[in-house]
């Protein structure tokens, strides 16, 4: 289904990464390729799940802590939105909870005059187990119990966006919660494991019964911690079509939401005003 010329569009960007144990250097390759990003055209960009830390032990993100509004990581992600005028939706970072010893998984968004505009904490934590992977994020991650929205307006057009992260994929209510949106973001970490079997038809599903854009920003690779990563940062039309991918490694996938796509959908299969429940 090709995008219609003329119609209200907006170039969005997600970034993939392979992120380390070095906080400064994950900073770094976020900064160069939201620049790359940015050269080709985008006007907003996502960052994956625990783009700047993925530590050696999960208590090592406990460690690089921030409050809201204050600390290294948020004022570099607010110079780069800044440098390079777009809207960023800075993945995940650890921002301090109740209790002394977790975080909050959390979303930040920035504008491009690195204003910080929008917050979603992680709702829904990550728990899997088998003989050789275990996975407990309640260990170390307070879940947040608001749902996020993300309104923003680019050269007189207002786009709405939903937020949510990771293993927030797996429950559709929370899609529902959120209403109609334009597009779903969801930065990623999801293990090689899972994501082989199940990432791309949860992203897909996600898609069609909302009727909306999804865009979503994977951590894509083998990382230090011996942790492997599905990847395959994609961009989805309300369709269900798989407009942009990336497999593996770092790089970026860009591509363009397009309100007259999501009208044509919406009137020709008006499942959302056909809901019951």
């Amino acid at each position: 289904m090709s995008t219609p010329v003329n119609s209200s569009n907006l170039k969005v960007a997600s970034i993939q990464m392979v992120s380390t144990p070095n906080l400064q250097e994950n900073l770094s390759t976020a900064s160069r390729l939201i620049a790359a990003a940015a050269a080709d055209g985008a006007q907003l960009a996502v960052l994956p799940e625990y783009f700047c830390l993925m530590g050696l032990k999960d208590t090592d993100k406990v460690s690089a802590r921030e409050s809201i509004g204050s600390g290294p990581i948020q004022e570099q992600l607010s110079q780069i939105a800044k440098q390079n005028k777009l809207h960023l939706v800075a993945g995940t970072i650890p921002l301090e909870a109740r209790d002394p010893n977790k975080v909050l998984n959390t979303t930040l968004v920035f504008d491009p005059a690195g204003q910080q505009i929008t917050r979603y904490d992680k709702i829904h934590l990550f728990g899997f187990q088998t003989a050789t992977e275990r996975y407990q994020e309640s260990e170390t991650i307070e879940a947040g119990n608001e749902p996020g929205i993300l309104n923003i307006s680019v050269d007189g057009n207002n786009w709405a966006f939903g937020l949510s992260i990771c293993y927030d994929l797996r429950f559709p209510e929370l899609y529902r919660a959120l209403g109609q949106v334009d597009c779903h973001i969801i930065p990623a970490a999801f293990t090689y494991t899972t994501g082989k079997d199940h990432w791309e038809i949860l992203l897909r599903a996600r898609a069609i019964e909302n009727q909306s854009y999804v865009l979503a920003s994977a951590q894509g690779g083998k990382h230090q911690n011996q942790r492997r990563t599905w990847g395959n940062s994609m961009l989805i039309d309300p369709w269900g079509e798989v407009l942009a991918n990336l497999p593996e490694g770092e790089g970026f996938i860009s591509g363009v939401l397009c309100k007259d796509k999501l009208n044509e959908v919406r009137s020709k299969l008006p499942a959302l005003a056909h809901r019951k429940l």
